[in-house]
């Protein structure tokens, strides 16, 4: 999240922090994230929250669901869950 608030880069800011967040998820055992299109406008409120107040609640609440979702598709691919 700091990442992305110091922008780095004139170009892929985001993109970078997202990946080096995977990185972070795949090393401590989870799914990587992926956030969709169609949580583009809840990524950047959730962003914007965290940057302007410091509350990185709806950020984390997103990822965790989105978490969640990567779970369930491996666990349905393998058997576990439908």
């Amino acid at each position: 999240m700091d990442f992305v608030k110091i922008h780095p880069f004139a170009d892929g800011n985001g993109r970078t922090a997202r990946l080096l967040m995977n990185l972070d998820l795949l090393k401590s055992g989870f799914q990587p994230v992926i956030f969709k299109a169609a949580d583009r406008f809840s990524y950047y409120e959730a962003l914007d929250k965290a940057h302007t107040k410091n509350d990185y609640s709806d950020f984390l609440d997103l990822s965790c669901q989105l978490e969640k979702e990567a779970l369930n598709k491996i666990l349905s691919l393998v058997g576990g869950v439908s």
